[in-house]
């Protein structure tokens, strides 16, 4: 039961949790030149826990409806393979979205109400992901969430727990971190696409077919690279513009899904987006931390 629950949780989507908490934490130590570590492992273990009972309720979720066959060609689903039962599943996402909301409560002390009001939609769109009247991520709105939730709300909101301000640079910043976590949904739902329409769930793959599905993968993948050009405004130049390595692992996931029919191979491609995700977010860490002062 521990390891399914441990498959469930999906590990290699976690990076999407990890990035923009880290790379927050960069920014608000360039910004304001002092640093909370407790405030920061507050931070990220809280959403860690967001992330990990959004995936188990998407685990419950998606095998009631029944988007989880046995011809899914991504990984084993915890809930739909019979593994864990669902209420042991929707309990489990309950148990982690009250972990989320115990560690978040020296945030809340140090920051006050806006720390609760992101924290209660974040709560209340993690089972909405899937579940509730309108779920986000059967009517194409997935990708939508990743970005804003993994993206803007998570930097912004790390840097003002550190910082005590909305700062300009934030939303920049996790534009950029958005885009690279849109990635492995978008790759998820291209895989799923034939399955997906059949379970009447329309991501924007289904709504809009393979060919754009693969234009948006590179978009997002390549995208941030384009917008760390603005980071000149905030004097960080072309430190802004992570080359190298991760520009190199951009290029081959925008190449590769691009070459290659949707099919098993794309778990390949998700763990190599994560990776992507995990080297940018190495460079930019280190060129916030570099530049200050």
């Amino acid at each position: 039961m521990i390891r399914a629950l441990l498959l469930a949780s999906r590990p290699k989507t976690l990076p999407a949790a990890v990035a923009p908490v880290v790379a927050g934490s960069a920014l608000a130590w360039r910004l304001a030149g002092g640093f909370s570590w407790g405030l920061a492992w507050c931070t990220l273990l809280s959403t860690i826990a967001i992330q990990v009972a959004t995936n188990y309720f998407n685990d419950a979720v998606d095998a009631r409806k029944g988007a989880d066959t046995a011809a899914r060609l991504g990984p084993l689903r915890a809930t739909a393979s019979g593994l864990v039962p669902p209420r042991i599943m929707l309990g489990a996402g309950g148990v982690m979205l009250l972990l989320a909301v115990l560690i978040s409560l020296p945030m809340v002390a140090a920051r006050g109400w806006p720390v609760v009001g992101i924290g209660v939609v974040s709560l209340f769109f993690t089972y909405g992901y899937t579940g509730g009247p309108v779920p986000l991520a059967y009517r194409g709105l997935g990708e939508l969430f990743v970005l804003l939730f993994f993206g803007l709300v998570a930097v912004a909101g790390t840097v003002f727990v550190q910082t005590g301000e909305w700062r300009t640079e934030s939303l920049l910043l996790g534009a950029q971190i958005g885009m690279l976590s849109t990635v492995l949904i978008a790759i998820n739902n291209l895989r799923d696409r034939v399955e997906d329409a059949q379970s009447k769930k329309r991501t924007l793959a289904v709504r809009f077919g393979e060919r754009f599905a693969k234009w948006e993968i590179a978009a997002c993948c390549l995208g941030p690279y384009l917008l760390g050009l603005g980071w000149s405004r905030f004097g960080l130049g072309l430190g802004g513009w992570p080359a190298g390595g991760a520009m190199g692992l951009g290029l081959l996931v925008a190449w590769l899904v691009q070459a290659t029919p949707p099919g098993r191979v794309y778990n390949k491609f998700l763990a190599l987006s994560a990776l992507h995700l995990v080297v940018w977010t190495g460079w930019m860490t280190w060129a916030l931390v570099r530049s200050k002062g």
